[in-house]
């Protein structure tokens, strides 16, 4: 081997070990920030006058319905495991059934089934609790509730505009 074919292999080499660690670096760094997807899409739902139209929310993985955010944060959903594992489940299947007839379930309270939207996106409201909407994007589902009284479009809004980033990330 001639000393520029020396200096190549050592090049590639460390070209090859930088773009892993980069790799590593932006993992950690995206895997790091999930809670404030939570606060962005709070913002998202605000109106005109400042407003928020909702108060909770969270990210769970599609595949499993593992909890992207935790439930630190002071305005995360908080999933028992079961009710993530059926939200998963049911986005993963596109069989929305389950939903119209036994409702949706979040933090012990179930939501009446309004409507799912190709298959991605689900609408539930229950009552003096508030309404919730889902929005699946390629490996995550973005939940979030807005309290009764709040406007169910703003809070749909800022559950949509986190749902389309993931998807523009192929998250």
């Amino acid at each position: 081997m001639d000393r520029a074919q020396f200096i190549k292999g050592i090049i590639a080499g460390l070209g090859s070990a930088l773009i892993v660690g980069a790799l590593n670096l932006s993992t950690l760094a995206i895997s790091g920030s999930w809670d404030n997807y939570i606060d962005n899409l709070i913002n998202q739902t605000r109106d005109a006058s400042g407003q928020a139209h909702a108060d909770k929310a969270c990210i769970i993985g599609l595949n499993d319905g593992s909890s992207w955010t935790t439930s630190g944060h002071p305005n995360a959903l908080k999933l028992s495991s079961q009710e993530a594992e059926k939200i998963a489940s049911v986005f993963r299947s596109g069989d929305f059934t389950s939903f119209m007839a036994s409702g949706i379930h979040i933090e012990g309270v179930k939501y009446q089934f309004l409507r799912e939207e190709d298959g991605l996106v689900v609408y539930g409201k229950k009552k003096e609790h508030g309404s919730v909407t889902l929005q699946k994007s390629k490996t995550a589902i973005v939940i979030a509730h807005s309290p009764e009284g709040s406007q169910q479009g703003n809070l749909n809004k800022g559950v949509g505009v986190i749902a389309e980033y993931l998807e523009s990330l192929n998250l």
